[in-house]
């Protein structure tokens, strides 16, 4: 239980901390010894049966992506943005395949299977495929769970500001589907609120554009019955940290309680998060429902963008090499 405190005290001090995601995962990994524990005389086969529910599920994840990389690719097209969880799942099969390779190469003694003079080279490479896609997936399972952790967990109602963040027109101009359930899901934050908040909508004109997203999602809040003058728009931006930076601005404008929730698609929360913590905004992410298929290859780029910060890169980097030397250690090469 003192994982759980640690990590309730760590989320309600700043959500947007990747600190968050190691110690809901290490709380969460604590439940087995202690759910082992409360079997008593059967704690072997719940031992075993967690075991093997852990191991089965690893072997699905693989074609549960590459199927979803195949059906993302036949509805939205062969962008690579778009082939992410497809390459995921083939790197996980990679690193699965590699893993039992090693296992055998280590404890088998055939000849046959492997030449002596080669069996160390060969070991060494299936060690460091496998290490390096098993360490990535379990870093993305991590940031996973905590993404996960932020959709579902109960939001607060009473907010004074609702930031919605825009997403690319249809046809320069129509709304899309993404940009939509954003915009339905701030309607009902506002609609649910005991005193309506005040609406931001956020985003600015791009090049293939012929309005802005804010103007297009003022039309599509006021159509629905949001009051216009609870409507301000921000046109200006071209990404999410201008989004956030030019809303703090509109927010500084005026006095009293600044309550804040932020709309932007389920997948995206944890990321905006981080960015309104660099530029000192204080708000509470509220995700809005995405399709089933998009969210594995959305999260991937989330999870990405996360990792090529400086600071995250550098971490990363010393995690993976630790377990590479860890595992060569262990099967031998070095």
């Amino acid at each position: 239980m003192a994982a759980f405190g640690l990590f309730a005290y760590s989320f309600h001090k700043d959500r947007s901390r990747y600190r968050n995601c190691n110690l809901l995962f290490l709380a969460l990994l604590s439940l087995i010894p202690f759910t082992v524990a409360l079997s008593g005389e059967n704690s072997g086969r719940v031992l075993f049966v967690i075991g093997m529910t852990v191991f089965i599920s690893l072997m699905i994840v693989p074609f549960f992506l590459i199927h979803n990389g195949i059906v993302m690719i036949r509805r939205e097209g062969h962008q690579i943005a778009h082939m992410l969880s497809l390459v995921l799942g083939l790197l996980i099969l990679i690193g699965e395949i590699a893993t039992i390779a090693a296992v055998l190469i280590y404890y088998t003694g055939d000849p046959d299977l492997i030449p002596e003079t080669s069996r160390l080279f060969v070991r060494g490479i299936m060690v460091f495929i496998s290490v390096s896609v098993i360490y990535g997936s379990m870093a993305f399972l991590i940031f996973m769970i905590y993404s996960v952790f932020l959709m579902i967990i109960p939001i607060k109602r009473d907010f004074d500001y609702v930031i919605i963040l825009g997403a690319g027109l249809i046809d320069g101009s129509r709304i899309s589907r993404l940009l939509r359930d954003r915009l339905d899901k701030a309607i009902a934050v506002y609609r649910r609120d005991p005193t309506p908040p005040v609406l931001i909508a956020s985003g600015g004109q791009g090049g293939d554009e012929t309005i802005s997203e804010a103007a297009a999602m003022k039309h599509y809040l006021v159509n629905r019955g949001i009051p216009e003058m609870d409507v301000l728009v921000e046109d200006q931006s071209k990404n999410t940290l201008e989004n956030l930076k030019n809303s703090k601005a509109i927010l500084d404008e005026f006095d009293g309680r600044k309550y804040t929730a932020l709309v932007t698609g389920n997948y995206h929360v944890y990321r905006a998060l981080r960015n309104c913590r660099k530029i000192g905004l204080a708000c509470t992410g509220i995700g809005s429902r995405v399709a089933f298929y998009f969210w594995p290859s959305a999260l991937i780029r989330e999870f990405i963008a996360v990792h090529t910060e400086p600071k995250h890169a550098v971490l990363y980097g010393s995690g993976w090499l630790f377990w590479l030397l860890v595992g060569f250690r262990i099967f031998g090469i070095i």
